[in-house]
Formats: C-alpha cells, structure tokens, sequence
C-alpha cells in the first residue's frame, strides 16, 4: 500500500514478524500474552464472585469486564450512553440497514495484533480502508490552493510532491533513529528499542512536531512544510498535529499505526456489543453460558457514574444516575479521564495528587465528521473526455479537508464521508447543523468537480459528531503537548500501585487516553489488560509462570522517568 507521503523504509522482506503497536515507551508484547493458553492469570478461589466496578463501556471497558469475568470475578459495568464509546456505527433514518457510518474509530492498522486477537475471536471480518493513494482506493484527488491533481498512485502526482515525502523520510532518518528502531520493533529487540528510545524521549520532549520539521535541513522549505501539513502521510494532512509533541508522532510511525489501515465490515461497534454477548470457552467459577450480559439485570449496563468516593477499608464507592450507591474492593476507570474533572463528582483522595495533575493537563483534540447514503458508488463512473473517475478519494486545503468514498460493490447504496476533520478545522463546524454543515461540504466538493452533482444522489438525511461536544468525551482522543510525558509515564504506570500508599489503590486508570498510542483501539485494550493485571494483583492473584504479564515484568521494560528538578 501507498501512502500519501511514504514511510521512510520499504520492506521488502514480507515474512518479518508484525509489528505489534506496544510502542516504543512499554515494549510488552500484549499479543504474546493474550495468545498463550495458560491464560492471563488466577485469583484466589476465595475471591471469586467479587464485584469489581468498571466505569465506561467502550472498547477498553468491555475488555477490561470480559477478562475479568473470565478470571471468576463479577465485573459490574456502567455506561452512561452506550456500549462502545468512540466504536460508534450508525445507520441512516429510512435506508437499508446495511448503510453504516462510523462515527468515531473507522480504519485499523495490522500492527493491532491486541485488537486483531478480539477481532478474530467474535468472528468479525476486516477489508482494505481506503486512504489516499492506498492500492485498494480506485484513485486520489489532492486540491490544494485551487489546484487539482488526479493520482492513481504517487508516482501521478507533481515532483514537488514526491520531494515532500524525501524530506519526510531524510528528517525521520536524521532526527529520529527511524530504519533503526523499526528494525528493532520489527524483530521485537527490547533493549535495543529501549536505548533508542531513551535518548529521543530525553532529547525531544520539549518539541513540537512543526518544530521538528523545522529543524530539518530536509524541510528548509515553508512550501514543502506546508504542502507536508496539508497532505501528509498515511491517512492524509498532519498539520492539525503540528502543536503536538513529535513523541507523538514517533509512536504512529515506528508503529505503523497509519498504514496498511482496514475497516471492520458491518461496523466497529460490533466488536465491543458482541465481547458483552460472549459466553468464554474457558471460564472460572462461573457456569459455561456466562456473559457480560447475563451477569447484568436486563442484560443492560448499570447508568452513567455520578460521584465517586472513598470509603473505610479503601474501598471505591459508587453512586449512578439512579442514584444507587454501591461499593466496590476494586473499579475500572475507562471513561476519558476529564469526566474525573467535570461530569463526576470525586474525593481529592481517589488518587495522588500528582496524578491529578496529570489527568488536568491531558490535552485532548477535537474531531468532526458528516456522512450521507448515496444511491449507488457513482465515482466510479468515467469521465467522457479523461477517462477518469469522476470523483476521488479527496485530500484538499478547503473547509472539507478529507473525503472518503465507502462502497459495497457498483450495484449497491453507498456512503460518502463528505468531511472527516481535526482540531481548527473541527471547531469550524461546531456551531452548524448536520444540514447546514452538509450544505457548506458540497459547494467546496463542487468547486472541485464541477461536473459531479452528488446532492442528485443523495437517498438520506447526513448524520454528524463533534466530539468535543459530546457530553461523556468532550474530544476525540489525547494528544500530549510539549512536556506532557512526565504526565503521560504517571497515567500509564498507575496499575502498579505497589508503590502507591495503600490509601490510594484499588481503582485503576485505563482507557486510550492513558495508553501511549492515544486514538488507537489498541492502546484501549494495552491499557485495559493493564488494569486487568492490577485488580488481578490487587486481589492476590498471579500470572502463570509461563506467561508474565506486564506488571510482572514492569521493572525491566519500564517507560523512561524523566528527572521532575
């Protein structure tokens, strides 16, 4: 597959291990753990039928809730909204059931080896997600500045733009290790990965991605800065993440993270509704025919948390929408972390005090998209005169940004992603309707082809989210700013809570926003196996021998601690 702007190094060896998105920080390899069949541990007998709360049914919740449950616990879930949190599909008022839109997390990387292991367990199948210039996408319009460029591949594109992604690859080269700590992450070669990475978290930090660029001889060129922020690489522009820290963008890119990328067919919200749904094989204490499901009333999650608090004995207590108080020895928060500071009222003394500094600091971006149901894949219809494809697979500077063309065969309806925008470009939609922001997309599509009609194509109403004007996520997924790791390392490190004091165990942070592979489903499910491990520990359980889990080998893998004086 092609991106936009390639990474740095082609392999051509296509039998090297996978990688699996673990990440620079935490080179655990959570697919190693999952896959083994000791399993991911044992509590004592004594403890089995405990209730353990688990606050948030996404993703990262209901892995959390489906291993415990495994282990002979009860996990009890609540969600204030509904299951799957950003996996959110929707579908389109009076057409066929089979038109989808994803809301939140729509295109998954192979390096997911974590999420692809629950992927491949509820039986869900995945096809080619159609970035720019991918070699599944028929073919790539790049706009930018009133000019249009039709491309089938890159090599289509100007020089210009090929001289862009050489300065992607020369400044990932120069300033980041990059073909090193690839190979290193590639053949899972953890004291070197962690040698590199050290010196580039001690050395960076402090770094903007634009001031990365910047810094590169590469990209002396404002014109290739800005052509690189307005196309970028992978999944298309990258300037909204100028601000952000290049630790960042290091992860996606030694990881993988932005290539290769597959959509789950039928939606992704069916991963997380049919984990809630599943009865394990190999399960303990409970009966064979147990599910999250059945252990609910109603087969429903618990309501929205509204207060949190501690009480004698370091136990968590919690009190819901309903307001039924119930107390806990243990609680899972996978909610995103500003919910601690706004929509649940919390004791100081749930944890250190340092930790809630790090979870007021968390910058979170924002995200908007708008998708409407079409009759039928009319891009793929040819141009008279050219030949072409009558629309693309479009990347533009315009209020629009980036616009997905999704289909089921020529036959079929079909779905168009008019808009899928970030940061700015985001809040420039908040204050608009779904109709109102429909109307604005297809007058910058029609300056780009002038000779599309798509309204005439339209069968159904647009559907839209901002997410930061969602009330339980307030953004779509963290993105640490310059000198947010030292926040990052104590929200990711908070499941070994040994070395907390004892009044400050018992709940465990999980959930992307704490991973360090923020806006990827499988830095929800590292995390959550993470708290798994921690409630695990919590209650006197162990690991098998055979297979450590992350806490039991935290000391040597341990993510770099920057100096706080």
């Amino acid at each position: 597959m092609t991106s936009t702007v390639p990474n740095a190094v082609e392999h051509a060896d296509e039998q090297q291990p996978p990688i699996t998105m673990f990440g620079p920080d935490f080179p655990y390899a959570y697919d190693d753990f999952l896959a083994h069949p000791a399993g991911l541990g044992q509590i004592p007998a004594t403890e089995h039928g405990t209730e353990v709360a688990v606050i948030g049914g996404g993703l990262s919740g209901i892995v959390a809730a489906y291993e415990l449950m495994k282990m002979g616990l009860k996990p009890v879930v609540y969600e204030a909204d509904q299951i799957g949190g950003r996996l959110r599909t929707v579908g389109f008022e009076g057409c066929d059931e089979s038109l989808t839109a994803e809301m939140g997390a729509m295109r998954f990387p192979p390096s997911s080896t974590a999420l692809q292991h629950y992927i491949d367990m509820v039986g869900l199948e995945t096809r080619p997600f159609p970035n720019p210039l991918a070699e599944t996408t028929p073919s790539t319009v790049v706009d930018l500045k009133g000019e249009s460029h039709y491309a089938e591949t890159v090599a289509d594109l100007p020089q210009v733009y090929r001289d862009v992604a050489e300065a992607w690859n020369k400044c990932l080269e120069e300033g980041a290790d990059f073909s090193d700590m690839n190979r290193a992450m590639r053949e899972r070669d953890v004291p070197r990965i962690r040698e590199i990475w050290a010196k580039l978290v001690d050395k960076l930090d402090n770094q903007t991605f634009y001031g990365f660029l910047c810094d590169s001889e590469a990209f002396k060129s404002f014109r290739h800065r800005e052509i690189f922020g307005q196309v970028g690489f992978g999944t298309g522009g990258w300037d909204t993440d100028f601000p952000n820290s290049i630790l960042e963008i290091l992860r996606v890119v030694y990881t993988e993270a932005d290539d290769h990328h597959r959509g789950i067919v039928g939606g992704s919200q069916q991963l997380p509704l049919r984990l809630w749904e599943r009865e394990p094989e190999k399960i303990v204490h409970w009966p064979y025919g147990t599910s999250l499901k059945t252990l609910h009333a109603d087969g429903e999650p618990r309501p929205a948390v509204t207060r949190l608090h501690r009480t004698a004995g370091n136990r968590i207590t919690v009190t819901d929408a309903n307001g039924d108080i119930r107390t806990y020895q243990a609680a899972i928060f996978t909610a995103q972390s500003w919910m601690l500071l706004s929509k649940i009222a919390c004791d100081d003394s749930l944890f250190p005090i340092d930790h809630w500094t790090a979870i007021e600091r968390t910058h979170y971006m924002e995200s908007s998209k708008l998708f409407v149901p079409v009759d039928r894949p009319f891009w793929l219809d040819k141009d008279e005169q050219t030949g072409r494809d009558v629309m693309s697979m479009t990347l533009t500077d315009r209020m629009t940004r980036g616009t997905y063309l999704l289909d089921d065969g020529p036959d079929k309806p079909a779905v168009i992603c008019l808009s899928y925008t970030w940061c700015d470009d985001s809040l420039k939609w908040l204050p608009l309707s779904a109709s109102e922001r429909m109307e604005v997309m297809l007058k910058s599509l029609g300056e780009i082809y002038p000779k599309v009609d798509i309204r005439k194509h339209v069968i159904g109403n647009p559907v839209t989210v901002s997410w930061e004007n969602e009330p339980y996520f307030m953004g779509a997924f963290k993105a640490n700013l310059p000198g947010h790791y030292r926040y990052q390392r104590r929200l990711f490190t908070h499941f070994m809570q040994d070395r907390l004091a004892e009044d400050k165990r018992g709940i465990f942070l999980a959930g992307d926003d704490i991973s360090w592979t923020a806006g990827w489903a499988e830095g929800a499910i590292q995390t959550a196996l993470n708290a798994v491990w921690g409630v695990m520990h919590h209650f006197g359980g162990e690991t098998d021998p055979t297979n450590p889990g992350p806490g039991d080998v935290y000391d040597e893998i341990a993510p770099v601690e920057l100096p706080e004086d």
